[in-house]
C-alpha cells in the first residue's frame, strides 16, 4: 500500500526564525494543505504540506512530540530531526481542536508502534545473542585455553572413548613420559587454536564495525529516496486536490474581484463626498471670513457708537450748561426790564407830575 494520507487540512504553514528563535517565518503565501500520513510498511505517521512541488513540512511523528495550542487559532510543535519548530494558523478554532485531537491520536499510535518494534526486535535478538555469546567465550576464557588439570583429564577421556580416530592422534601410552608429551602437544594445539579464533574475532569485529558504518549509510539513502518518492506520491496523490483548491481559487478570485469592485465604486463615493467636504469647507471658510469681518465692522461701530455716545453726554452737559446760562441771563433781563419798567413809570409820573 505505501503510504497514504488519513486527514487533511488547511492551514497557515509558519517555521521559527533559525537565527532568533522567536519569531515565526511564514513559509507559505497562503492557507495550504496539511495531511496526516500513514506509512503501512514501516508503521510510521507524519505530518506533510506542500506549497506547490516544495515540500515545507516533512515532520516525523515521534512519542516525545507535544502538539500546543498557543491561541485560539494557532498551534506549533518541535521536531528535533528537522531541528526546527513548525507553527500552524487555521481558519477556526474548530479546525485547530480537530488537528489538535489527530495529532494526540496519531502520536498514541506511533509510541504503540514502537513499543511493538522493541518487543519482536528483542524476541529476535536473544536467540542469536545466546549463541554467539557460546561461542566466542571459550577461545577468550583463559581456562578454556590452558584448562585445569581435571578438566584435561576429562577431555582426554572423552576423546580416547570416542569411536572415531584422529589422524593425526597420538596412541594412549601407559609411561608418564609419554603422558606429558601428548598433554604438551594438547596444550600448544589449543594455543595455537586459540590464537587464530582471536585474529578471526578481531577481524569479525572489524568488519562487523565497517558493515555497520555502510548499513547506515544505506538506511541514510533508503529515507532519503524514501522521503523523495513519498513527496512525488504527495504531488501525484494531490494533484485532485490540487484542480479542487484551483477551482476554490478561482471562486475566490472573482469573490475578490467582485469585493474590489464594490470597494472602487465605495471609493469614488467618498471622493465625491470629499470633494462636497472641501466644497463646504471653501464655503465655511468664506463664511468665517465674512463673519470675522463683520466681527471687526461690529467692534469698530461699537467704538463708534461709544465715541458719539460720549460726544452726545458732552452735548448734552454742554447744552445744560447753556440753558442754565439762558436762565441767567434771563433773570438778569427780567431784572433789567423790570428796574426799566420802574423807572419808565417812574418818569412818567415825574412828567405828569411836571405837566400839571
Amino acid at each position: 500500500m505505501g503510504e497514504q494520507p488519513i486527514f487533511s487540512t488547511r492551514a497557515h504553514v509558519f517555521q521559527i526564525d533559525p537565527n532568533t528563535k522567536k519569531n515565526w517565518v511564514p513559509t507559505s503565501k497562503h492557507a495550504v494543505t496539511v495531511s496526516y500520513f500513514y506509512d503501512s510498511t514501516r508503521n510510521v505517521y507524519r505530518i506533510i504540506s506542500l506549497d506547490g512541488s516544495k515540500a515545507i513540512i516533512n515532520s516525523t511523528i515521534t512519542p516525545n512530540m507535544t502538539f500546543t495550542k498557543t491561541s485560539q487559532k494557532f498551534g506549533q510543535w518541535a521536531d528535533s530531526r528537522a531541528n526546527t519548530v513548525y507553527g500552524l494558523g487555521f481558519s477556526s478554532e474548530s479546525h485547530l481542536s480537530k488537528f489538535a485531537e489527530k495529532f494526540a491520536e496519531f502520536k498514541e499510535a506511533a509510541r504503540l508502534a514502537k513499543e511493538k518494534s522493541q518487543e519482536k526486535m528483542e524476541l529476535t535478538s536473544t536467540p542469536s545473542q545466546e549463541s554467539a555469546t557460546g561461542d566466542l567465550q571459550s577461545p577468550l576464557t583463559p581456562k578454556s585455553i590452558n584448562g585445569t588439570d581435571d578438566e584435561r583429564v576429562t577431555a582426554d577421556a572423552s576423546q580416547n572413548s570416542e569411536p572415531r580416530v584422529e589422524p593425526n592422534a597420538v596412541p594412549f601410552p601407559h609411561s608418564s613420559t609419554t603422558i606429558s608429551k601428548h598433554w604438551e602437544a594438547e596444550l600448544a594445539a589449543l594455543k595455537g587454536n586459540n590464537a587464530k579464533l582471536t585474529a578471526a574475532l578481531l577481524e569479525s569485529t572489524a568488519n562487523v564495525k565497517q558493515w555497520k558504518q555502510q548499513l547506515a549509510a544505506y538506511q541514510e539513502e533508503a529515507e532519503r529516496l524514501h522521503k523523495r518518492v513519498t513527496e512525488l506520491e504527495c504531488v501525484s496523490g494531490q494533484t485532485t486536490g490540487i484542480k479542487t483548491q484551483k477551482t476554490e481559487l478561482n471562486q475566490t478570485i472573482e469573490e475578490l474581484e467582485a469585493a474590489l469592485k464594490a470597494k472602487e465604486e465605495e471609493l469614488e463615493q467618498l471622493k465625491a463626498e470629499v470633494e462636497n467636504a472641501h466644497q463646504l469647507q471653501s464655503q465655511k471658510d468664506a463664511v468665517t471670513q465674512k463673519l470675522q469681518e463683520t466681527e471687526t465692522r461690529n467692534v469698530e461701530l461699537e467704538a463708534q457708537l461709544a465715541d458719539l455716545e460720549q460726544r452726545l453726554e458732552s452735548n448734552q452737559v454742554e447744552q445744560e450748561s447753556f440753558r442754565k446760562s439762558l436762565r441767567s441771563l434771563l433773570e438778569l433781563l427780567d431784572g433789567k426790564i423790570f428796574e426799566l419798567t420802574e423807572l419808565r413809570d417812574s418818569l412818567a409820573k415825574l412828567i405828569e407830575g411836571g405837566g400839571s
